[in-house]
């Protein structure tokens, strides 16, 4: 359906790539499976590639060169930048993924699935409720937040209200982080990524901190901080550009296929 749409067919197609990590490993077998037998089928060169990096080297259509990324997703919330061959990861939760900590409180506030998006809609106040601001150096904790905000929840206070707490203590302590990282690296631009770089507070408090620290910040169209494919086939395209040799173990699935393990030739 993809290729009729764009008006191509399979022998227009040079490369195919997918995810092969990190992430879960049912979905990641499938869309490996899907991926080997199409590229098996059209005699046409496989590449597994790093969830992560994709994000990352997407976000560089922005403009921005040489930037600290601040990547939330439902299962990943890392800053990350490049140094000495390799994205490194300079923080992250030690416990679970920010979208993970929203769409559970989401859950146990009974708004369903996917909560992220739902806590937006509703969150507002002007007073925070106090909740747990976990920051560890450039690391962060997610889990006692959201277990508090749900007691607090059961004690009467204002779901909306709530979100809003939540919403603005987690975005701080990630703000936070990143711009630690800026002064870390001494890097001047920041890039948003991930699913939960959707959220408008978010870029707001993001680009509120970039002003103030005198540095550029990039924030993606929404279609390409979610996982998408065209992050995938991006960072396919830049690596087989760069006269990258794959190997075997290029198309195994990795779920823990970190940020820091992928050696970056092609910058």
């Amino acid at each position: 359906k993809a290729l009729d749409e764009a008006n191509l067919s399979s022998k227009d197609i040079s490369l195919v790539s997918y995810a092969r990590g990190p992430g879960l490993g049912p979905c990641l077998r499938t869309g490996a499976t899907a991926a080997r037998a199409f590229a098996y089928y059209n005699d046409i060169p496989l590449l597994g590639v790093n969830h992560c990096v994709a994000h990352l080297e997407i976000g560089l259509l922005e403009g921005a060169k040489d930037p600290v990324l601040l990547y939330l997703s439902g299962a990943n919330t890392q800053v990350i930048a490049y140094a000495a061959g390799r994205y490194r990861v300079f923080g992250e939760t030690i416990d679970i993924g920010i979208g993970n900590g929203l769409d559970k409180f989401a859950r146990e506030a009974g708004m369903g699935f996917p909560g992220g998006p739902k806590l937006e809609k509703i969150a507002e106040g002007d007073e925070l409720i106090d909740l747990p601001y976990s920051v560890k150096g450039m690391d962060l904790a997610f889990s006692g937040l959201m277990t508090a905000a749900k007691q607090k929840l059961e004690s009467g206070y204002s779901l909306g209200q709530l979100a809003y707490s939540v919403q603005e203590t987690a975005f701080a302590m990630s703000c936070e982080v990143s711009e630690r990282a800026l002064a870390h690296t001494g890097k001047t631009e920041l890039v948003l990524g991930g699913g939960v770089a959707c959220n408008s507070r978010l870029r707001e408090m993001a680009m509120t901190m970039a002003s103030e620290r005198g540095v550029k910040c990039f924030v993606p169209e929404k279609a390409l901080c979610v996982d998408n494919g065209v992050m995938v086939a991006w960072l396919g395209h830049q690596m087989m550009n760069a006269d990258y040799q794959i190997t075997e173990e290029d198309n195994v699935v990795n779920q823990r296929y970190r940020t820091d393990m992928v050696e970056v030739t092609w910058r």
